[in-house]
């Protein structure tokens, strides 16, 4: 099984960009899906989750700018950023909870990281 994520690049302050992330093979369930970010020199952080059920949390410095969705046909998480700000400038990590065709437990799974860079 495997993440990958897609659509990262330079976007203007004030622009908006969306990023998503694939899980494949052999997936039984997936349950939290979620974007982290990691800046030059900063710690990883969370931005936003998602459950199989739908709902939603935001880091507050992203709240009312990003949207985080998930289309449980296409085990694909999707990042919606407007507004974006030169501070939002990082690596975004995709991380997803998945148990495994003929397994019985979760495991926490990273994508290899897409970098977004918000500048003028």
């Amino acid at each position: 099984v495997q993440l990958q994520a897609f659509g990262g690049g330079l976007v203007q302050p004030g622009g908006s960009l969306m990023i998503s992330c694939a899980a494949s093979g052999s997936i039984f369930s997936i349950n939290d899906m979620g974007w982290y970010r990691q800046a030059p020199g900063k710690r990883r952080e969370l931005v936003a989750v998602i459950t199989s059920g739908g709902r939603r949390n935001y880091a507050e410095s992203v709240k009312g700018r990003f949207t985080i969705s998930r289309d449980n046909a296409k085990n694909t998480v999707y990042l919606q950023m407007s507004n974006l700000k030169p501070e939002d400038t990082a690596v975004y990590y995709c991380n997803s909870a998945i148990v495994e065709l003929g397994k019985s437990y979760e495991y926490s799974l990273w994508g290899q990281g897409t970098e977004v860079t918000v500048s003028s």
